[in-house]
C-alpha cells in the first residue's frame, strides 16, 4: 500500500532509528515488504564508503596498517570496530570520513525517487542524532527495547562478548535521550505482531 502526500503537500520522508540491536532492521523490512515503501539503509552506504579501492579504505590503510585488512583486501569490519570503539578520537576520525558520503548518498537517492510516486519513503540511520542528519527527515521514529534484551540479541545476531556490546553502546547517544526526540516511539519488548502493529498505527496515524 502507498501512502499519500502530507495534507501540506510536502514528501513524508520518516527517518527510523534507534539503539543497536533493538528492531530497525525489523521495522525497515516490515515497512518495505508489506508496506512496499522505499528504504534509504545509512548501514548500506556507510559499507559502500569503506569499499575496496575507495579512498575512506586507502586513508583507513594509511592509519591503521594493512593488518586492518582480510587476507582478500577487503577491510576487516570486527578489527576496526575493536579500535573505533574503544577510542571516541579514532571513532570521530572515521566518522569524520564517512558521514559526509552517506549523506550525499542518501539525498542522491531522496533526489531519484520521484515525489509523485513515493511520496512516503523511510530513511535507516543509526547515527541519525549523532550524525547530525534529523534534517534530511519530516518525522523520526525510535525503536526501543530493554536493555536485557538489546544485550541478548547483540549476542545471538553479532556474537560479541559482552566488553564489545557494552562498547558499541556507549558509543551512541543514550537510548532514553533518542526516545524524548522521536515523533514517533516504537517499543520492540514484546511479540513481532505487537511490533507490527505499532509500525501500522504509526504509519496510518500521519499518513494524510
Amino acid at each position: 500500500m502507498e501512502w499519500s502526500m502530507h495534507p501540506q503537500g510536502q514528501r513524508r520522508i520518516i527517518g527510523v532509528t534507534g539503539g543497536l540491536g533493538m528492531g530497525k532492521t525489523t521495522v525497515s523490512e516490515y515497512l518495505q515488504q508489506v508496506h512496499q515503501l522505499p528504504v534509504l539503509d545509512a548501514d548500506l552506504y556507510a559499507r559502500e564508503a569503506v569499499e575496496t579501492g575507495s579512498q575512506v579504505l586507502t586513508d583507513i590503510v594509511d592509519r591503521y596498517g594493512s593488518s586492518i585488512l582480510l587476507p582478500d583486501g577487503e577491510l576487516d569490519r570486527r578489527r576496526l570496530g575493536d579500535i573505533i570503539f574503544n577510542s571516541p578520537a579514532e571513532r570521530l576520525w572515521l566518522e569524520q570520513r564517512i558521514h559526509p558520503f552517506v549523506r550525499d548518498r542518501i539525498q542522491r537517492e531522496l533526489r531519484s525517487l520521484d515525489p509523485q510516486t513515493h511520496p512516503t519513503i523511510v530513511l535507516v540511520v543509526p547515527l541519525l542524532f549523532e550524525a547530525r542528519m534529523t534534517d534530511l527527515v519530516t518525522e523520526i521514529w525510535v525503536v526501543s527495547s530493554s536493555a536485557e534484551q538489546q544485550q541478548t540479541r547483540l549476542q545471538e545476531r553479532d556474537r560479541m562478548s559482552l566488553t564489545q556490546i557494552k562498547a558499541r553502546i556507549e558509543s551512541q547517544m543514550a537510548i532514553e535521550r533518542k526516545a524524548k526526540q522521536a515523533d514517533v516511539l516504537i517499543e520492540n519488548s514484546a511479540s513481532r505482531e505487537a511490533l507490527y502493529q505499532q509500525v501500522d498505527q504509526a504509519l496510518g496515524s500521519s499518513a494524510g
